[in-house]
């Protein structure tokens, strides 16, 4: 008698647990925004939008800008020639005069060059920054689809077996083995799940069409991602980021850009001086006048002729600038004033790329620490546990309020791990972004 009764409990005991894995082994609710073989990954992903993000292919156009003035920087002032003809009203008098006139520029083109040569390297600094957060932000839009994906899953999987089971009691209620609060109660819970599956696919569709936008997509151009939530983590949390904080931040995009414009006020201020100092220009001229008057004389052979004459000059000289009242004293002042501003600038930068990175790194520690917390067995032992007592509502001992708590336990466990994950994934991402990594 003991034997035979064990067989039917293992019997009953199989169906809700052959039933689950069966609505969970259908088709994957993740299957829009997941493709493990076709989908893009992570670092496909980031290839893409620093290619074809259009905010930061504008901003790479301050590049050519700065490359442009550092040419123009180098060149020197050309020189200016002016030509001039008077003649006599009613007269046969005429003169021509061209003069040319060149700036020497002697102490000023240094300077000019040295302050283009610093903004090219500020702004290449600040577009390697923009890459950094536009690169963090990738990864954490990829995650948040990834995440949005996985709880989509765990909610329609145990929406499906919720259903699979109002179905069974339904069946008993007609049979009149079962009550119909039970088969009320459980089709609420179906109703809810639902209601949080639509939600959370909601949820999935938003972060993907973000993700479009950041890769440089129309909102409808298909895309799905390739890397499912939880190999996603366990790869990205392997890596090992190391050094220092200090020397770390030192090669952040944001710090070097912050010392390039510290460099480029003392430039400034060095510009200003030397444009407050003496200039020379040199200029030269030639005139040819033709000259005469009424009376007339004779010439070496005894003919009458007019008399006229026709001379030519040439002059050379050059002309100083000499900075007798005006010698810069404002701009050097206000480009002194930038410089100490830039090192404040600088020197809190520095600051708080180092306690960004102090502060990732320990958020990643205690992200770590706490899925690991979450282990396979407390997550397959809520599974299991579900199951159990469900199996013990069908023997009739417990209750379907026991079931319902039960299964909404498992559901906070998934959606626990869930949330463990994303922020492995996340404290991962923050501390990339952190140290300056672009890829």
């Amino acid at each position: 008698m003991t034997i035979r009764v064990a067989g039917f409990v293992s019997a009953v005991i199989a169906l809700p647990v052959i039933a689950f894995g069966q609505a969970a082994a259908g088709p994957s609710a993740a299957a829009p925004y997941i493709d493990p073989v076709g989908g893009i990954t992570l670092d496909e992903a980031i290839a893409q939008a620093l290619v074809n993000e259009p905010s930061l292919r504008a901003a790479r156009t301050a590049n050519g800008v700065a490359r442009g003035e550092r040419l123009q920087a180098e060149l020197g002032p050309n020189p200016s020639v002016s030509f001039a003809q008077q003649n006599e009203p009613g007269g046969t008098d005429t003169q021509t005069r061209v003069e040319l006139q060149w700036p020497l520029d002697l102490f000023r083109k240094a300077g000019r060059v040295q302050v283009a040569d610093q903004q090219v390297r500020a702004t290449e600094q600040e577009t390697a920054d923009r890459e950094r957060r536009l690169a963090g932000q990738v990864r954490l839009t990829y995650g948040e689809v990834a995440a949005a994906a996985r709880e989509l899953t765990i909610t329609a999987d145990l929406r499906d077996a919720t259903a699979h089971q109002e179905a069974l009691v339904a069946a008993r209620v007609e049979a009149g083995a079962a009550t119909p609060l039970d088969r009320d109660m459980l089709r609420v819970e179906v109703q809810r799940l639902e209601a949080d599956r639509v939600r959370e696919a909601g949820a999935a569709e938003r972060a993907l069409i973000d993700l479009k936008r950041l890769l440089g997509l129309s909102p409808d151009t298909p895309l799905k991602i390739r890397d499912a939530l939880e190999p996603l983590v366990a790869r990205d949390t392997a890596a090992v980021l190391g050094g220092a904080a200090g020397e770390r931040a030192e090669q952040r995009p944001d710090v070097l850009e912050a010392a390039a414009r510290v460099d480029l006020f003392g430039a400034a201020v060095e510009r200003a001086r030397r444009e407050g100092r003496f200039d020379v220009s040199v200029f030269g001229s030639y005139m040819r006048m033709d000259a005469g008057f009424p009376q007339r004389g004779f010439d070496a052979l005894g003919s009458l002729q007019r008399v006229q004459g026709r001379f030519h000059y040439v002059s050379a000289g050059a002309m100083v600038t000499l900075p007798l009242l005006n010698r810069n004293q404002g701009e050097v002042a206000a480009a002194h004033a930038q410089q100490l501003g830039a090192e404040a600038q600088l020197e809190a930068i520095r600051l708080t790329a180092q306690s960004e990175i102090a502060s990732a790194r320990t958020r990643d520690q205690h992200a770590r620490a706490a899925l690991a917390a979450l282990t396979v067995d407390a997550r397959a032992l809520a599974r299991q546990n579900l199951d159990v007592v469900r199996q013990t509502y069908e023997l009739g001992r417990a209750t379907l309020l026991d079931v319902l708590n039960e299964q909404r336990r498992f559901l906070d466990v998934e959606r626990a791990y869930t949330a463990a994950l994303r922020e492995a994934y996340d404290a991962r991402r923050q501390l990339r972004e952190a140290l300056g990594d672009v890829r």
